[in-house]
């Protein structure tokens, strides 16, 4: 539980940076640096912890970084459109269930208290992603049928898929999958850029605040693998999701951005589970 939430920390002070960085440039250099910083951490800790990685186990970390890559673009896409109320909550809770569903089929059960504690966690996840609503598109407008309900999903099954794909890799074999999850994610967001006709290139100091984005995330990947290997799959991937609750205090203390009802809400709910699931 410790290891999942400081992954979630992770996540959520990486969000933090990347975001922070991509509002005062353009998002895809940000994004590849991201993913670019996460594969050198990655590198680094294979390169000098033991383990042996058999070929089906890197090819779980394939499948883990094109879903992490995709998930990435897709997020951004959204986000770029002006659609975070909708994108990041549908994105954080598919980020949840899917893995959740692949070990309760696995033959994962958890105790009735942690399943309250993992049920608290999705509208805590959802409210707590949740932006002050303006007033409602017109039925039939562009706003109104481009609600980035579409981007939200592929963005929560990519990263659903990155968080289950990471948790059929075991112990023994260190961290080279993991360096394969973050080559592939390097290679889907540039191709997913170059796709949207996007400018792949740095060209602003800020940008490079990507590689430490990158680091931290690769950080939390390690966090989130190593919390799997001593508990649940299905626990752990509830726990990793709440890391927007750590972005929305960060932006709170460090930019004085205000936590309005609903995200209020959704801290508490996120307060909660964590609380449910260390006591089951």
């Amino acid at each position: 539980m410790v290891l999942a939430v400081l992954g979630a920390a992770s996540y959520g002070v990486s969000d933090f940076i990347g975001g922070l960085a991509s509002r005062r440039t353009s998002v895809w250099p940000v994004a590849i640096l991201s993913c670019t910083g996460s594969l050198i951490g990655a590198l680094f800790l294979a390169a000098f912890a033991p383990g042996h990685a058999s070929s089906s186990q890197l090819w779980w970390g394939a499948l883990a970084g094109i879903g992490a890559g995709a998930g990435t673009a897709f997020l951004y896409r959204g986000l770029a459109q002006g659609r975070m109320g909708v994108v990041a909550p549908v994105s954080g809770v598919g980020a949840t269930v899917i893995p959740v569903l692949i070990g309760v089929w696995s033959g994962e059960r958890p105790s009735p208290v942690v399943w309250l504690g993992m049920i608290a966690a999705l509208p805590g996840i959802w409210l707590v992603s949740r932006e002050e609503s303006g007033p409602p598109p017109e039925p039939g407008s562009t706003s109104a049928r481009g609600s980035g309900l579409l981007d939200g999903l592929l963005a929560g099954l990519g990263f659903g898929v990155l968080f289950a794909a990471l948790g059929q890799v075991p112990a023994d074999a260190g961290y080279w999958p993991l360096a394969t999850a973050e080559a592939a994610s390097v290679v889907t967001v540039v191709v997913a850029c170059v796709a949207l006709r996007g400018s792949p290139l740095p060209h602003a100091a800020e940008q490079w605040w990507g590689l430490l984005s990158g680091l931290l995330a690769a950080a939390a990947g390690v966090c989130f693998l190593l919390a799997t290997h001593r508990g649940l799959l299905s626990v752990s991937a509830v726990l990793v999701s709440l890391y927007p609750a750590f972005t929305v205090v960060l932006a709170a203390l460090v930019l004085r951005e205000r936590i309005h009802r609903v995200q209020a809400a959704g801290l508490a709910l996120c307060a909660v589970a964590v609380v449910l699931v260390a006591a089951g």
